[in-house]
């Protein structure tokens, strides 16, 4: 019999106090309970953990490969500093991935077989805390440069990890992003308590000691054009995310209070950190494009990740109701009989906005298997109510048509690939996804000497995802550059 999968975490901030502020609210395990965890990892027999192999369309396992319980051997003998040491062969920056990975080496640990998971994750989050805290993480200028100059487009996990691991070879990089600051979705689509955006500061900062060129307001393709890169620099690599975000072509899409959800968790963040992560004034601000939320019925539309954010989101803005819809029907409470460890476990997962909403409305905030068939407005052109239908089969149930009152709709609905104007400027191929096209297990595109790697190359996907592709590209960058490489 499977354990479901649950992640073992340190002590959560209560939801009374959490939901007054964006602070991140999961802390790190007391250094026993590491240990304890640690020495856990040591009974198993096979790895999985760190196999990062594909079964059944999903990853299972690392994707970067961390040497888990090599890692873990260290931690179990409180020996944090080798255990960081050990860590950052295979992984860039587990600073980001111990705040908002889903944890794929514990959904494969051999240990939830029969019991809860090893804390790998914690334990991650434990060590990579500890080097910050000491003095461990450093990233010096190379002692020798190549003559080699690099431009990456886009400043998301894929982009950094490419730019950090490229400038350690000697090569010159510059990164250009759009946005007024660095990070990508690290800092505009994942919301400040789940990944406090300091964080991101701090190894920018490093990064930039030891020469890496971060060019921040310059949208490529429009700013700068995509021959002009080519023609100054040596290699181009295209990580600007797969950032077209899916629309809901429904009669009345025109009212106003409509957004994209990374819209408005960018806005949020934005504010956020224009205001020196003041939490009081963000939480009564009205100037935001979409006002302020309070009093305001909220309907969110799409039941993943950047949905359950909008929903937390919401809620510390002072939102008067929230409600979720999602296409899809409910996950059951436990693994079906085709969902065999060691597969990703398909389970329904109360997040933390979820579990806010309950306590704040006192229900679950999720209807499942609907859709939106119209939005309302008034004479003015402003949202009021949305449609719905119920779904079955993802086809429409007469009869079960609902009105739900909406002043603001956040449409979570996933993205459909890279932006045109991108992927037109540098005339690269694309695929039928508009992700851009390269070769099986390769990161050259269609134009020579113009790489990809992140969302860009292989769609909408995790951070995990993006740091491995970043360490994939620069390896194939070098090569292309040196002839050989020794990035691994």
């Amino acid at each position: 019999m499977h354990k479901e999968v649950e992640t073992i975490m340190g002590e959560t901030v209560s939801v009374e106090l959490r939901i007054q502020n964006f602070e991140e609210f999961h802390k790190g395990l007391p250094q026993e309970e590491q240990i304890c965890e640690a020495k856990r990892c040591m009974s198993c027999g096979i790895p999985f953990c760190q196999a990062g192999t594909m079964i059944a369309g999903m990853a299972s396992g690392c994707p970067l490969h961390n040497l888990v319980p090599e890692t873990n051997d260290l931690v179990s003998m409180g020996n944090l500093e080798q255990a960081y040491y050990r860590l950052s062969k295979t992984h860039c920056f587990p600073e980001f991935t111990s705040r908002v990975c889903p944890a794929l080496c514990e959904a494969a640990c051999t240990q939830g077989i029969y019991e809860q998971p090893v804390a790998t994750k914690s334990n991650e989050r434990a060590i990579i805390d500890y080097a910050f805290e000491n003095g461990l993480v450093e990233e010096k200028e190379p002692e020798v440069r190549t003559g080699k100059k690099i431009a990456i487009v886009g400043s998301g996990p894929a982009g950094l990890t490419a730019a950090l691991l490229l400038n350690r070879r000697g090569h010159s990089v510059t990164v250009y992003e759009r946005k007024d600051r660095v990070g990508g979705l690290l800092r505009y689509g994942i919301p400040n308590m789940k990944l406090d955006k300091r964080s991101i500061d701090r190894r920018v900062q490093l990064m930039e000691n030891a020469g890496i060129e971060f060019k921040c307001g310059v949208n490529v393709g429009k700013d700068i054009k995509g021959k002009d890169l080519v023609k100054a620099y040596d290699r181009v690599i295209l990580c600007c995310g797969a950032s077209n975000p899916r629309d809901i072509n429904a009669p009345g899409r025109d009212a106003k209070g409509i957004y994209f959800a990374v819209d408005f968790l960018s806005e949020v963040s934005k504010k956020l950190m224009d205001n020196d992560y003041d939490d009081e004034k963000v939480i009564k601000a009205k100037d935001f494009s979409f006002g302020s939320l309070k009093g305001k019925n909220v309907v969110v539309i799409g039941g993943g990740d950047t949905g359950n954010d909008c929903v937390g989101t919401s809620i510390r803005l002072g939102t008067k109701n929230v409600i979720q819809l999602e296409m899809m029907p409910a996950a059951p409470l436990k693994r079906a009989e085709n969902n065999p460890w060691p597969e990703w476990p398909k389970v329904l997962k109360t997040d933390y906005g979820q579990e806010e909403a309950i306590y704040k409305f006192g229900k679950d905030p999720r209807i499942f298997k609907t859709t939106v068939t119209e939005f309302l407005k008034n004479a003015k052109g402003e949202l009021c109510a949305v449609k719905t239908v119920e779904l079955e089969n993802f086809k429409p149930v007469k009869g079960t048509e609902h009105e739900l009152k909406a002043d603001i709709v956040l449409i979570a609905a996933g993205f459909l690939g890279s932006q045109e104007y991108v992927t037109s400027d540098f005339g690269v191929d694309l695929t039928n996804r508009t992700n851009v096209a390269t070769k099986p297990g390769e990161y050259e595109s269609s134009k020579k000497n113009i790489f990809t790697a992140g969302d860009m190359h292989r769609g909408q996907s995790l951070v995990v995802w993006a740091i491995a592709e970043g360490r994939a590209v620069a390896k194939a960058v070098d090569e292309s550059l040196m002839g050989y490489t020794n990035i691994s």
